[in-house]
């Protein structure tokens, strides 16, 4: 061992991030324009879903097509990730099945934020039944109202109705069968 010292190491400090280099992995991308196609990553990023969940929804929406290319990496348009968007919002947000997401759309209820009627595809849901019915839950600021406020309170009023008939006959039922035990 020498008995020289050695001059002490500076400190390094690490160098300052820029904006676009801090937070998610989103904010370290290239800003795209709004007509881009996306791959599956980007998209996922976006919507905060993962990657296999955008596959799987793809089998169950035939509205969902994304453009493949080699080795069957997937490019998702602009109005393929506004029905993706308005999809999540409907399973995630409002608590619709994916049953009743498919009713809806077979139906021509579902409108996108922009006002666009998401297109039934003939044939692409045969078979399925099942209510469109969301649980209680806030408006999405994804789509355009169709109804006024009045009608949304009104329909909420009748909402109410309808739920407290429904407990009141539950209540009824349980009543006679407990008598019919007895």
């Amino acid at each position: 061992m020498s008995s020289a010292k050695h001059a002490p190491r500076p400190e390094v400090q690490p160098a300052p991030q820029t904006a676009s280099a801090q937070g998610s992995p989103r904010a370290r991308r290239v800003e795209k324009s709004a007509d881009a196609f996306r791959t599956i990553s980007e998209v996922a990023d976006e919507l905060e879903v993962p990657q296999h969940v955008l596959r799987f929804w793809e089998t169950k929406f035939a509205q969902i097509r994304p453009l493949k290319r080699g080795g069957g990496r997937r490019y998702y348009r602009p109005e393929d990730i506004d029905l993706l968007r308005a999809i999540r919002g409907l399973l995630y947000d409002k608590g619709y099945t994916i049953k009743g997401v498919q009713k809806l759309i077979r139906e021509g209820g579902l409108k996108l934020a922009d006002g666009e009627v998401v297109p039934d595809i003939p044939g692409a849901l045969e078979g399925e039944e099942a209510a469109a019915e969301p649980s209680t839950g806030h408006d999405l600021p994804l789509f355009k109202a169709s109804l006024t406020a009045d009608q949304v309170r009104d329909v909420k009023a009748a909402v109410g109705e309808l739920s407290d008939l429904r407990d009141r006959l539950r209540r009824a039922l349980d009543a006679c069968k407990k008598a019919g035990r007895s």
